[in-house]
């Protein structure tokens, strides 16, 4: 099994740098109007080296970042509850579609157009399936 590897550009980490030191300022500061001012701040020191192209100095630049965010990080982030990490991530559970096939037939009938256009689909992708795989067998239809 392998694990799969995601080269991130050097723009997209300054960018989730810029990110995660924003957040860090709000968990920082209370009071609107400071953070503001702060983030403003912030925004000025990474637009000064915007245009640096040695790769060699915005790599260095981008390793500094790093440690100043994690030497002066938040002892108790904020972490949204639909985050990883928060007190409702993944908690809402989506049924599989085909728990609708129980339904009752009374249930159904509150949404006659939804099981219409359902069952219309159903048959649209038997048919896709037949087309693309072949029937089934019917003696692996038994079980």
């Amino acid at each position: 099994m392998s694990v799969p590897f995601v080269v991130k550009t050097h723009a997209r980490q300054v960018c989730s740098l810029y990110k995660r030191a924003l957040r860090n300022l709000e968990a920082w500061e209370d009071r609107r109007e400071i953070f503001r001012y702060r983030a403003v701040l912030l925004r000025q020191r990474f637009e000064k080296n915007r245009r640096v192209t040695d790769m060699a100095e915005a790599a260095r630049l981008l390793d500094a970042g790093e440690k100043e965010l994690f030497s002066i990080r938040h002892y108790q982030p904020k972490i949204f509850a639909y985050s990883p990490g928060g007190c409702a991530f993944e908690r809402e559970v989506i049924p599989p579609d085909w728990v609708l096939d129980y339904w009752d037939p009374l249930e159904k009938a509150q949404y006659p157009e939804y099981f219409a256009k359902r069952e219309q689909r159903k048959k649209e992708f038997i048919a896709m399936w037949e087309k693309q795989y072949g029937k089934p067998d019917p003696k692996d239809l038994h079980h």
